[in-house]
């Protein structure tokens, strides 16, 4: 079995007992084995974290992949252009299953580069060709991922009367290539939820993904109808909220949801840059705390912003903070002595709490002996983070991908000194542009 051995580094292990240690982490095979002071092995290949960061990757838990293909497109987009130009019968049903391939496998690329080491891939899916490319991409970079396979981009799946369903591809997916839950991959269900479809459809695609054993994953209380439409609320009162459904967004949802999404279950997945770039409402960050919910973080979509966690990190601190200061400036009172809330809590929203939310708190998160070593190491040598005072505070505040010396993903490197080890990168670029010219010179954007 083989060994490394991550010696010297300043380790953040995002546990409850500790903020940060100086010390040494032996990976076995997948496993964290040792987390020691000092650990010596001549058998372990030795890896000199002296000057390094060293902490658990981050996780997305909110992500539609596919769009790297046409990354940047909409840097000026509200909501309702990105929605009009991107589906129902926009450029995501335009996409072939090798447009899917190749724009799964950039998206997860560009996160691992970033330290991203799992995301959930919310991906409207047009056909099982096209799942077959998008898990491929996933599989070939090497990202640990929850496939969520949703409905076609096709105007006919997002007509509130419709009761059209994509369960059945689903579960032939899952037969297919989810029959073992120790693999990098997991499945999802991407449901259109009770805003976005019938009642009965929503209520019918949570069961389905309750029977399928998988997470149901769904976009939910923002824009002009979030207050009104009382979601939460309606699942709640039929026995339908649990740990296994994911809501994103949840800008505009009142207390009392969030209230029932704390004593009931669920985890809410906070995109707080796109959303307030798009017109979502104001991130859902404080919303979430206030009642009882720790939310998670995630990029969302990068046809409006780059695919990393520290930029997410920093807008939902940033904005929180200055949310509640400014109530507090209103009533005449300076805030502090201490801000309400710390770059602990967000870096945990990046780490522990989204492999919460997607079930795999088990497994990765935070670096514990019996874990899957997905770790990530940032030089602390780089100009903007030396020298070092609060380790914390410097990945949250200040850090950036350009800081991201390595990653590991269950053991396995995939990035060291600042190169991702992955080949043929300069060729893949062609298909990558093959697929961008083909999606938009089939629609009018």
């Amino acid at each position: 079995m083989k060994k490394t051995l991550i010696k010297g580094g300043t380790v953040i292990p995002v546990t409850d007992q500790t903020t940060y240690i100086e010390a040494d982490i032996l990976i076995e095979g997948t496993t964290i084995s040792k987390i020691e002071p000092s650990i010596h092995d001549e058998e372990a290949d030795i890896i000199d974290a002296s000057n390094r960061i060293v902490m658990p990757g981050f996780v997305d838990s909110h992500r539609h992949t596919w769009e790297s293909m046409i990354r940047n497109i909409g840097a000026d987009w509200s909501l309702q252009t990105y929605l009009s130009k991107l589906y129902y019968g926009g450029i995501g049903s335009k996409r072939r299953p090798q447009d899917d391939y190749i724009g799964n496998l950039f998206g997860a690329l560009e996160a691992l580069d970033a330290g991203v080491t799992t995301i959930l891939d919310w991906t409207m899916i047009n056909s099982i060709e096209h799942a077959e490319e998008s898990i491929r991409g996933l599989q070939d970079a090497g990202i640990r991922a929850v496939f969520a396979y949703g409905a076609p981009g096709d105007e006919a799946f997002w007509n509130n009367d419709s009761t059209l369903t994509h369960t059945d591809d689903a579960k032939t997916i899952q037969s297919a290539y989810f029959q073992s839950p120790n693999q990098l991959l997991t499945l999802g269900l991407a449901i259109r939820g009770p805003e976005f479809s019938a009642w009965d459809t929503a209520v019918n695609e949570i069961n389905t993904a309750r029977e399928m054993g998988v997470l149901a994953t769904m976009h939910l209380g923002f824009g002009t109808w979030g207050r009104t439409a009382h979601s939460i609320e309606r699942l709640d009162e039929q026995h339908l909220l649990g740990k296994d459904l994911n809501f994103t967004h949840m800008n505009r949802v009142t207390d009392e949801a969030m209230k029932r999404i704390a004593a009931k279950g669920g985890s809410v997945s906070v995109t707080p840059e796109v959303e307030m770039m798009m017109g979502h409402g104001y991130p859902a960050t404080g919303l979430a705390l206030e009642n009882g919910v720790k939310p998670t973080l995630g990029v969302d979509v990068v046809t409006s912003t780059g695919g990393d966690m520290f930029a997410q990190m920093k807008f939902a601190l940033q904005a929180e903070r200055a949310r509640v200061n400014e109530k507090l400036l209103d009533e005449g009172i300076m805030p502090g002595p201490d801000l309400h809330l710390s770059a602990n809590q967000i870096l945990e929203c990046a780490t522990i709490e989204g492999a919460k939310a997607l079930l795999l708190d088990d497994k990765i998160g935070s670096l514990e002996v019996g874990k899957e070593a997905d770790i990530i190491l940032l030089n602390t040598c780089d100009l903007n983070l030396s020298p070092i005072t609060d380790p914390i505070g410097a990945v949250v505040q200040t850090a950036h991908p350009g800081n991201v010396d390595s990653v590991f993903v269950a053991g396995k490197a995939v990035k060291r000194h600042g190169q991702l080890l992955f080949s043929n990168l300069d060729s893949l670029r062609s298909q990558l542009s093959d697929a961008q010219q083909h999606v938009l010179a089939h629609t009018n954007v």
